[in-house]
């Protein structure tokens, strides 16, 4: 059988990946040994290159991935039926020692740029948005009001965005069309290419926030959404923003004043506070928001983009909708771009800690110093705590579409997940909502959850997100392109009005992941100038959820 059928990862491993489909009694080579496949396995999954013992560790990207709890014999699939979770103990070294790190060679890079907005504080965005956001969930009706006022009058409605035309379908339910008739018509409509609003052409998006949070949970939460939002103004891609208060909530606009003025004391960003419980209406209410909105953008509209070094880039690395070939195609091409990027003096946020399970090791001995390797396994300890204590720990977050696809255990997800971090130093660990100071690989603490992870990467100052897939989502940002990365060609084909960008040909066997990498970077730096508008953007798909801290997996 051909080795492009199926992946040893690593010389450690006991376990083997499928590329493709493989039949019972396929005769499988790896180095000098030989199996016999004992039933069909479906490409992405995994099979035992040697018999187990109940209790025998099982090894894939050279670290523990999970035991047997039944025997399994060479050639038989792993499954949840015969292997559970485990990870290996991990320490943290009393003499810290980073062992030297030598980029990969970008001569090409190097000379590159990318055309953004360039702040007052030195950072560089990748766009210039405004923002609309309410301090609590019951301004979210205001916040509705506002967009579809705002968005229509002054010309940001989306053409391109997909429409369906009811009228089709009741015209033929009054002509008497049977069922059939009626599921067969197509109700889409032609899609025009998106223009560039004349007014304010150098603003991309007004983007309006709704959220359920603010009020009536506890007071860390409260603070812990100021601080986000906080992190979202002074995110390099808004110009600005239009704050809605009810002014009896939890989350004071005090508290958001304070944690602005503690991460940007400097901060000439426009920022218009407006209460509700201190108008004499809503009407009125509503015209102030506009007005003050409207002015707001004739100052965003007086900065363009201009050239800046790709040293100005900072990447969130984000997976979500994982599959078996995530951390063999889509995630390590990330890494490689990571290390590309810190390569050349910019920075990269490596998020979702539930999914950092099992290679903590790893990640401690690339901390350049013990207080950032004690920092994040004291944060991997209390999370996983707290989780366990409320029944369900880090064992708990592979979805059912990621069982489905291969990903079995949470260290067999973690281990694949982590390969979005490349192979660089770790500079910093950030908790959530924290913002990110040094140029290099961060560590910021979010949830497994693919938004809520990427809201907090956005909070935390990315200004480009990477977002691989194997199984396909929609999700985007409202302050930050979300470039979504497929793991294999078959999604892409699918589903290439929501996918960006295709790793499969690694898994192809047509790129290699350096190659793959290099193009995805390219990619990047005409998203990060405007040249190409990602699908999120195209879709409208601005997700939005903060996190609660007290279980989200």
């Amino acid at each position: 059988m051909s080795q492009n059928n199926f992946l040893r990862i690593h010389p450690r491993d006991n376990i083997i990946v499928a590329l493709t489909n493989l039949s019972k009694g396929t005769n499988i080579d790896v180095n000098t040994d030989s199996l016999t496949l004992v039933t069909d396995i479906a490409a992405k999954h995994k099979f035992a290159i040697r018999n187990f013992a109940i209790g025998e560790e099982i090894y894939m990207y050279g670290v523990v991935v999970g035991k047997a709890k039944n025997k399994i014999s060479k050639g038989e699939p792993i499954t949840t039926q015969n292997i559970v979770h485990e990870t290996e103990a991990y320490s943290i070294p009393t003499n810290k020692r980073t062992k030297n790190w030598t980029a990969p060679k970008s001569v090409y890079f190097s000379k590159q740029t990318f055309l953004g907005y360039h702040r007052q504080n030195g950072r560089v965005g990748t766009e210039n948005n405004w923002l609309v956001i309410p301090l609590v969930f019951c301004q979210n009706r205001n916040i509705e009001t506002l967009q579809k006022t705002m968005i229509k009058g002054l010309g940001y409605e989306n053409p391109s965005k997909q429409s369906f035309d009811m009228s089709l379908l009741i015209d033929k339910y009054k002509s008497g069309a049977s069922e059939q008739e009626l599921l067969d018509i197509n109700l889409t409509t032609n899609k025009q290419k998106k223009q560039k609003n004349p007014l304010f052409p150098n603003i991309d998006g007004i983007r309006f926030l709704t959220h359920d949070g603010g009020c009536g949970g506890s007071t860390s939460d409260a603070v812990t959404l100021c601080n986000l939002l906080a992190g979202y103004i002074n995110n390099p891609n808004v110009a600005g923003a239009t704050i809605l208060s009810l002014g009896c909530q939890h989350a004071q606009m005090d508290i958001l004043k304070r944690a602005l003025n503690h991460i940007a004391p400097d901060s000439k960003k426009p920022v218009y506070f407006l209460e509700q419980q201190q108008s004499n209406s809503e009407p009125e209410y509503i015209e102030q928001a506009i007005k003050k909105t409207f002015v707001g953008l004739i100052r965003a509209n007086k900065i363009s983009r201009k050239p800046a070094p790709l040293s100005k880039l900072v990447i969130g690395l984000e997976c979500g909708g994982s599959d078996g070939f995530s951390g063999i195609s889509a995630n390590p091409t990330l890494g490689y771009v990571s290390d590309l990027v810190v390569g050349l003096g910019g920075a990269t946020i490596l998020s979702e800690f539930p999914e950092l399970n099992g290679v903590e090791q790893e990640l401690i001995n690339r901390c350049v110093d013990v207080d950032k390797a004690q920092k994040f396994a004291q944060i991997m300890k209390s999370y996983n705590t707290k989780a366990t204590a409320l029944g369900a720990g880090f064992y708990a977050n592979p979805s059912p579409g990621n069982i489905k696809d291969g990903l079995i255990t949470d260290a067999i997800k973690s281990a694949g997940a982590a390969k979005k971090g490349g192979t660089s130093p770790i500079v910093d660990v950030l908790d959530y909502t924290e913002q990110l100071v040094e140029s290099g690989l961060n560590l910021l603490c979010t949830p497994g959850n693919d938004v809520e992870s990427t809201t907090g990467l956005a909070g935390s100052g990315a200004n480009i997100i990477l977002f691989t897939t194997g199984l396909g989502t929609p999700t985007g940002n409202p302050a930050v392109p979300v470039i979504k990365v497929s793991t294999n060609t078959s999604l892409y084909n699918k589903m290439n009005d929501i996918i960006d960008f295709n790793t499969g040909e690694i898994i192809d066997g047509k790129l290699t992941i350096e190659s793959c990498g290099e193009a995805l970077l390219s990619y990047i730096i005409k998203v990060a100038s405007g040249e190409v508008e990602i699908n999120a953007r195209r879709l409208g798909q601005n997700d939005f959820i903060p996190w609660k801290r007290g279980l989200s997996l």
